[in-house]
């Protein structure tokens, strides 16, 4: 059974900064492209950030490129997201996901999220 559950979100300041995580479990975590997506309040779904299996390639929205770093430690099945330089626009329920087989495929797991808030 697949199971991805996020940790780290919180309550920060503008200028912040927050370290996401994301614990993966059934499945070969390392074969696998892992995403981070996001909702802010009231708003669709936002693409955040992939990293491929084994974390040489990296990609960001231009939303959150220079700010963000996304990371993974295949050995602890786990996968990470930095969070610097944190924004209001930034602060939404943040979403761990686990990308297809096929590359391209879009991702067919999601965690339930957790909740990072930017504000004064």
């Amino acid at each position: 059974q697949v199971q991805l559950v996020e940790s780290g979100g919180g309550l920060v300041q503008p200028g912040g900064y927050l370290r996401l995580s994301c614990a993966a479990s059934g499945f070969t975590f390392s074969s696998y492209w892992m995403n981070w997506v996001r909702q802010a309040p009231g708003k669709g779904l936002e693409w955040v950030s992939d990293i491929n299996s084994s974390g040489g390639s990296t990609y960001y929205a231009d939303s959150v490129k220079g700010r963000f770093t996304i990371s993974r430690n295949n050995a602890k099945n786990t996968l990470y997201l930095q969070m610097n330089s944190l924004k209001p626009e930034d602060t939404a329920v943040y979403y761990c996901a686990k990308g297809r087989t096929t590359p391209y495929n879009g991702v067919d797991y999601w965690g339930k999220g957790t909740l990072v808030t930017v504000s004064s």
